[in-house]
């Protein structure tokens, strides 16, 4: 026989219920994931890099290089702490931290799985269902976005702080870039919402749930919004603002021993939430089928589905951040006015055209066709690019005696250089 709270021998708070004492055991779970996460993301970046390069990667400490992270946060933690002199020592000592909390905040409204019929949960005898996520919020997408953008202060004050012209650099870079990425980001996030009709996470996996996943409907938005959230994150191809080449080190140059750490902490952080956010928003959460047709796992359930659904959307997590970490040691970095330029008379130009594209089709009821819109607008895009106006090269080729990648001839050359 079944009961609810109000009916248990004992009196509860009025704010304990059900779906409060499971907000809370997801948040605690959630973050100490997401915390061991940070470390072992390390090493799986290690072994990709090593595997990238060829190598073996780290391989000493314990049995496959598992206790490696064990190792590195224990150096971490009795290493010398130093500050500059100069450095604005509040500030100084803020700025990690306002690099992590936002990070370790933002993942409370990802449903991590559907809704929990409290009745199959054995020893409990309780009635109803449950959310397994942080906080059901009707601003759910705005939240999470708000709290992913305050990562721009702990790296802009950071580099301020520190009193280095290499640091100063790093932080200006971090902060145009993130600035500059976010308006495509919020663009191609507000293509998903018109097409969902809702600001609530959970109620964007049912709806792909029921018809198409939307990387199948807005494939171009997907693309653009992983991007952005590969520029939000600071990682490479868009890692300006820690270019090794030309900052030393970046925003991050003075720390050391856990503060630097922290900053870490922050951006493994920040890719988990985004690979989270990116699974709910376009790959159905733990939705297994993409299209809007065959079976798939239901939305409510006992715990065994839960664990199920939870398996299937950390699944996508960890695919996603591998997925980041290939792209890091694949592709190039880029110069920061291709950077720029790529976010202002690019992704922001394209992201406008598919919310245009998306607005007319949800305006026409034409939403189970918005893969064709996606298409469409593709198609604009390589009719319109030949004929819009072009800077000069910057990377021309200069000629030049003897090189056999621009020759010059000796006659060639005018009386006026000779």
């Amino acid at each position: 026989m079944t009961r609810t709270l109000a009916e248990l021998p004992f009196d509860l708070p009025a704010f304990v219920t059900p779906q409060f004492v499971t907000s809370a055991i997801v948040i605690v779970s959630i973050l100490h994931i997401a915390l061991v996460a940070a470390a072992y993301f390390i090493l799986l970046e290690r072994k990709i890099c090593a595997w990238v390069q060829d190598r073996c990667g780290p391989n000493r400490v314990g049995p496959l290089g598992l206790l490696q992270p064990i190792a590195d946060g224990l150096k971490l933690f009795v290493k010398e702490e130093f500050m500059p002199r100069g450095a604005d020592r509040g500030l100084f000592i803020l700025a990690p931290a306002l690099t992590v909390f936002p990070a370790m905040i933002g993942f409370a409204i990802i449903p991590w799985a559907g809704s929990l019929d409290l009745s199959t949960v054995p020893f409990l005898n309780l009635a109803g269902t449950v959310k397994v996520m942080g906080a059901d919020v009707s601003i759910g997408i705005i939240y999470l976005v708000a709290t992913a953008s305050l990562g721009v202060y702990g790296v802009g004050l950071g580099g301020w702080a520190s009193n280095n012209k290499y640091s100063f650099l790093g932080g200006l870079r971090a902060t145009a870039q993130m600035i500059s990425y976010e308006i495509p980001l919020g663009l191609c996030l507000l293509c998903v919402i018109l097409a969902a009709g809702t600001l609530r996470a959970d109620q964007i996996v049912t709806q792909q749930i029921d018809g198409a996943w939307f990387i199948v409907q807005q494939p171009l938005t997907a693309l653009l919004f992983y991007v952005c959230l590969l520029a939000e994150a600071n990682r490479a191809p868009f890692d300006l603002s820690e270019a090794e080449q030309e900052l030393v080190g970046g925003w991050h140059t003075e720390y050391s021993s856990m503060k630097w750490a922290l900053f870490f902490m922050g951006e493994y952080i920040h890719v988990f939430v985004g690979s989270a956010f990116f699974a709910v928003l376009f790959l159905g959460g733990w939705s297994l089928n993409p299209l809007p047709f065959g079976p798939d796992l239901p939305a409510a359930g006992g715990l065994g589905l839960i664990l199920l659904q939870f398996s299937v959307v950390m699944g996508k997590v960890v695919a996603l951040v591998a997925l980041t970490m290939v792209v890091r040691w694949t592709l190039p970095r880029f110069r920061f006015d291709q950077l720029m330029r790529l976010a202002w008379e690019g992704m922001i130009p394209t992201a406008l055209l598919l919310l245009l594209v998306v607005s007319i089709f949800v305006y026409r009821g034409w939403t189970e066709y918005l893969w064709a819109g996606s298409l469409g607008a593709l198609a604009v895009i390589l009719f319109v690019y030949p004929y819009l106006p072009k800077q000069a090269n910057p990377n021309h080729r200069v000629p030049l005696i003897g090189s056999r990648f621009s020759p010059l001839e000796e006659g060639d050359l005018s009386p006026a250089v000779d």
